[in-house]
């Protein structure tokens, strides 16, 4: 100890046992110290006692009420708000430094060239009123308007106690009008006894014009609040989604959430806008009674497998060419360009897991560049279909343990896949990975999937992964195909 003959006990980790002495021989220890040191702030008070930045930490964070009392801190909550100007928070950050502030937290937005910044620090309460005369002349100086509260010790520890609340990440999309859907959004997340905390807009700024309302709006909220709460926000929200046509998401914010590395899509219906099976049956004369097939086994009511094997024995005597064709005729569902490729520049893997046929798929992966392609595959003899299929069928369950077989080849966990589907088949999959997609689905699919999207194209799960319009440009900037640049 430099000049001071007191020796703090060591406050590192202890027993639970030890913690009511500890703090008594803490806080003989402070008290000694504010009587050598008047009025010291927390650096010296490190310095002096050869406490770690953690130990303060601990003393500060666990007991504000003694630190602050000791030393006769004041916790001052800043807040600035006016036109944007340049140099400001140098301005202000240059008199917190010469009045030794400690910073707490610190927010900014800017919206329309109209700032909004908080900041909360710790002060000598000695220096305090001179540092407030200062920000004060600093803010009037830039034509801000400046207002500083005083934080008690239990306003500041009730904030640290909310702090640690989960977190959850809210995505509002809507292609109409975006003020009621903020508006059903706001209320029904203040019903639900959830907080608000920043909100960011992720689609570019349109025209004021009223012709221009249609264009898309998408808005990403950070949340905060217990699990309970957010499932009672979602079923509030599927109630509202439906009544103002908007999609939501909402997501548990954690690293995984912000770092998703594979995205697994259905072929039909999902990337294409076709279903294969119902084109080759058109085709080959067959179409009304498979597409029946379809039907009832996309909506859950039929055994994928069943179906998949009387639909193909219908197909029965129809030459390979016809496969050629149609594969040659699927048209991709909107968006789905874009996504693919904006996930190719960002580094994502891609994967068709499909009930339809490997043919098809591999002609979508030459042209797209998909990395891994899993169907099913028709028999054929001398260029004509058998009516069987070679292998096992590509069912819900096959498709859920596909999703983890290619998670697992490269290495990446099942909460970073994504899996994107329209039928009831495709339900284990969303299930298991770590955000699960409905696309334009059938009502049992999208009231069973945590996620939806019905109103935008493929394109929009680029904003359930929190990508920007900007960040979507670059990545379509670098495209070799001129209509996505």
């Amino acid at each position: 100890m430099i000049g001071v003959g007191v020796t703090l006990p060591d406050i590192g980790d202890t027993q639970a046992g030890d913690e009511r002495a500890d703090d008594d021989r803490r806080n003989d220890a402070l008290m000694l110290l504010y009587v050598k040191f008047q009025r010291s702030n927390a650096l010296r008070l490190e310095q002096a006692a050869n406490l770690t930045h953690s130990q303060v930490k601990r003393v500060t964070m666990c007991r504000p009420s003694i630190f602050e009392i000791l030393l006769s801190a004041e916790t001052l909550l800043i807040n600035v708000a006016g036109q944007d100007k340049p140099g400001l928070m140098a301005a202000l950050t240059v008199i917190l430094t010469e009045y030794d502030a400690r910073m707490l937290d610190i927010g900014q937005a800017v919206i329309h060239s109209d700032l909004a910044l908080g900041i909360l620090v710790r002060l000598d309460a000695a220096v305090a009123k001179d540092c407030q005369s200062r920000l004060f002349e600093a803010a009037q100086a830039a034509g801000s308007d400046l207002r500083i509260s005083t934080i008690s010790p239990d306003q500041y520890t009730a904030w640290l106690e909310a702090s640690g609340q989960p977190r959850f990440i809210l995505t509002l999309l809507t292609a109409g009008d975006a003020t009621s859907a903020l508006n059903a959004v706001s209320s029904a997340t203040h019903q639900s006894k959830l907080n608000i905390d920043t909100m960011r807009r992720l689609t570019d700024r349109g025209d004021a014009d009223v012709g221009d309302r249609e264009d898309r709006f998408c808005v990403e909220m950070r949340l905060r609040g217990s699990a309970g709460a957010v499932d009672t926000l979602r079923d509030r929200l599927m109630e509202r989604a439906l009544e103002l046509d908007f999609d939501f998401s909402l997501q548990q914010d954690t690293v995984f959430r912000r770092n998703r590395r594979l995205v697994a899509f259905d072929m039909d219906s999902t990337l294409i806008r076709q279903e294969v099976m119902d084109e080759l049956a058109h085709r080959h004369g067959v179409g009304p009674a498979v597409a029946q097939i379809t039907t009832e086994a996309m909506a859950g009511g039929l055994d994928f497998k069943e179906s998949f094997r009387r639909r193909a024995a219908m197909l029965k005597g129809m030459p390979i060419t016809m496969l050629d064709d149609v594969a040659g005729d699927v048209e991709l569902n909107n968006g789905a360009r874009r996504l693919l490729q904006a996930l190719k520049y960002f580094g994502y893997k891609t994967a068709v897991i499909s009930g339809g046929f490997q043919y098809v798929g591999d002609v979508l992966q030459r042209q797209l560049g998909i990395d891994y392609v899993f169907a099913n595959k028709l028999q054929h003899v001398d260029g004509v279909m058998t009516g069987e299929v070679d292998g096992d069928i590509v069912d819900a369950q096959r498709k859920a343990e596909l999703l983890r077989v290619i998670a697992q080849t490269e290495d990446i966990a099942l909460e970073q896949t994504i899996a994107i589907g329209d039928g009831a088949n495709d339900l284990p999959m969303l299930a298991q990975s770590g955000l699960g997609v409905a696309f334009h689905a059938k009502p049992l699919v999208r009231e069973t999937a945590r996620h939806a999207i019905s109103t935008f194209g493929l394109d929009a799960v680029l904003y359930l992964i929190g990508f920007s319009d900007r960040d979507i440009d670059q990545a379509l900037s670098a495209s070799d195909d001129p209509e996505l640049r």
